[in-house]
């Protein structure tokens, strides 16, 4: 499969979209274009025009980043095309660091994913060096 990766195009439609396609919902337009207008930078993995994929990163373009909403059309999963987005934001972040620095690239796996990230290199929580990891929806 041919695929590109474009950074900061990822619209409120296609976000929209492709959140919904994961059994999430159909959040607030206003809601989701706030989100990806704050975001350190976000994804979008294009088949031809199509947006098949995407992610958000947030951070503070030191120390930590955390991955967020990484999702892959269900149509397009098991093709390499999330395993290719995640190794691309990886060298993203290395672009974002000085040499010497390090940074926690943290994330929080939706439900029943768990085995694609340990298969991309990353760590469970709890492990000898952190805690679980934690969750909490605010409403107003």
């Amino acid at each position: 499969m041919d695929y590109r990766i474009s950074h900061n195009t990822l619209d409120a439609e296609d976000f929209i979209r492709l959140f919904d396609s994961a059994g999430w919902g159909r959040p607030d337009r206003e809601l989701v274009e706030t989100s990806l207008k704050n975001s350190y930078v976000t994804f979008s993995v294009l088949d031809g025009e199509k947006v098949i994929a995407m992610a958000r990163l947030i951070g503070d373009g030191g120390m930590a980043f955390f991955l967020k909403d990484l999702i892959v059309a269900p149509e397009n999963q098991g093709q390499g095309v999330g395993k290719g987005l995640v190794e691309h934001i990886e060298e993203f972040i290395r672009g974002e660091l000085k040499e010497g620095w390090w940074c926690y690239f943290q994330l929080m796996s939706a439900k029943n994913k768990d085995e694609f990230y340990l298969k991309c290199g990353y760590k469970s929580h709890p492990h000898e060096h952190s805690g679980h990891g934690f969750t909490k929806i605010i409403r107003k």
